[in-house]
């Protein structure tokens, strides 16, 4: 379970007045198993609305760039693992020609993720307080903003929220 890195990703990606900002858009899901050429592949299907059968890593990135090239775009790399400095820069270089206001938004657990491909400060999403999970749970599971008509439930709502430990995804 997470602190929600990916849904406020998937916020930011989904708003509407995103949506009219940018010429391409690329929503990929990294997580554990990296590889270069899979995400490259993946950005550039997503941003030419075509499949692509090639798997050599170089022509990949060289169509990619092309696309990219002097269009503003946002790619939402999901759940990055993968600490090889190496990696991170092979997989970022199609960026570069992109247009004034091209995002690349990566979301991670890793601080030294974060600080290889970071242009500006992390954004670190912290745990929740109690209060702030059970207020979370009451709504969820109740539909109510407190327990005044389950005053049992209380008990058992805060015993859950202990043991999700600050995590929203977790009480989902």
């Amino acid at each position: 379970f997470g602190v929600g890195k990916t849904t406020l990703a998937q916020l930011v990606y989904n708003d509407v007045s995103v949506e009219g900002f940018f010429d391409l858009k690329a929503w990929v899901s990294v997580s554990e198993e990296f590889d270069v050429v899979r995400v490259t592949k993946t950005i550039l299907q997503s941003v030419s609305f075509e499949f692509c059968d090639l798997n050599d890593l170089n022509l990949l990135q060289v169509k990619l760039s092309q696309l990219l090239k002097r269009k503003r775009f946002l790619i939402v790399l999901d759940d990055i693992w993968n600490e090889k400095y190496e990696d991170l820069m092979i997989l970022f270089s199609p960026f570069q020609g992109g247009y004034t206001g091209s995002k690349v938004i990566v979301t991670t657990r890793s601080q030294t993720v974060a600080s290889m491909v970071g242009t500006v400060p992390a954004y670190h999403l912290n745990e929740m307080s109690f209060a702030s999970c059970l207020s979370l749970l009451t709504q969820h599971a109740l539909g109510r903003t407190n327990f005044d008509d389950h005053p049992n439930l209380k008990v058992v709502g805060e015993e859950i929220v202990k043991r999700c430990k600050g995590l929203p995804l977790a009480l989902s």
